[in-house]
């Protein structure tokens, strides 16, 4: 299948790399081979497919790499996993694909695996877009709507459970609740034909295992994150969508606030679809600062 939009393109080059554990980490590829390597950690229950910037990567010479999490697509699971335990996948695949010391993004879901990314010392400079916050934190106990700090205490109480509870997920179920819960600046771009047919393919892909890589995700991303962010030293940009009312309760003021000389963004005008529809300003400066050797 062909998708062609402004917003996503088919990859350009698919691939499996085998960890040294044995198990396969799924990853895809878009833009120049030798260009500027991005890695991108993709939203909640997404696979490798949904990638962004079509329509920018060749002309800003981005090489962007985006990698299936454990249990998801084509990565092998891997049962009790941590978000360190991510990052170490992750430096093990830059030294397999030969990526250096990438720029990473992460977007959504996909935002507290980059940020231990950084924290590890994988990344080289950091883009945290539509990121999901730290919702377990006892800062926004007061401000989380009812269902959602429900959901946040039982994965407190009984992470296992909890587990269980979102390997019930499906990919139509993950459709639906994007497509309810989306402001119509975010339902322009989520129902474009050619974007909903690469999301509903990247959402097929996640769930082709079933739902304990997106359960194990959701429970991580759900509790509270041991991850040093103050100790994060290299390069952040938080990017958040003024209409975004799904993945921070602030439009991430204090996730920013924690992580040092971190620069926030929050976009007129647009909401969660931020990494679609504002891919070359969230692109640039990760590009610059590699060039540059920050």
């Amino acid at each position: 299948m062909s998708i062609v939009s402004e917003y996503v393109d088919a990859p350009d080059r698919l691939g499996e790399s085998v960890l040294p554990d044995g198990r396969l980490l799924g990853w895809a590829e878009w833009g120049p081979p030798d260009g500027v390597p991005v890695l991108l950690c993709p939203g909640a229950a997404t696979s490798r497919w949904l990638g962004f910037g079509a329509d920018v990567v060749d002309a800003l010479g981005v090489r962007l790499v985006s990698v299936d999490r454990p249990g998801l697509g084509a990565s092998t699971p891997a049962p009790g996993r941590t978000f360190s335990a991510f990052a170490d996948d992750l430096r093990h695949l830059c030294l397999l694909r030969g990526l250096g010391h990438p720029a990473v993004v992460g977007n959504s879901q996909g935002a507290p695996f980059a940020l231990a990314c950084a924290a590890a010392g994988v990344a080289s400079a950091l883009a945290v877009v539509s990121g999901a916050d730290e919702v377990a934190a006892p800062h926004f106990a007061s401000v989380l709507d009812p269902g959602l700090r429900g959901l946040v205490e039982r994965t407190a109480r009984d992470p296992a459970g909890a587990e269980e509870l979102f390997a019930s997920f499906t990919a139509d179920a993950m459709w639906n609740m994007v497509m309810a819960g989306s402001p119509p600046c975010d339902l322009a771009v989520y129902q474009d034909p050619e974007f909903a047919a690469g999301y509903r393919r990247a959402l097929d892909e996640a769930f082709a295992q079933g739902a304990a890589g997106y359960a194990r995700d959701t429970v991580l991303a759900m509790g509270r994150w041991p991850i040093a962010l103050d100790e994060i030293r290299v390069p952040v940009d938080v990017w958040y969508g003024e209409q975004d009312t799904s993945h921070s309760p602030d439009n991430g003021a204090l996730l920013a606030a924690r992580i040092p000389g971190a620069r926030r963004h929050v976009v007129p005008g647009t909401g969660g679809a931020l990494l679609w529809t504002h891919a070359r300003s969230v692109l640039t400066p990760l590009v610059e600062r590699t060039a540059s050797g920050r």
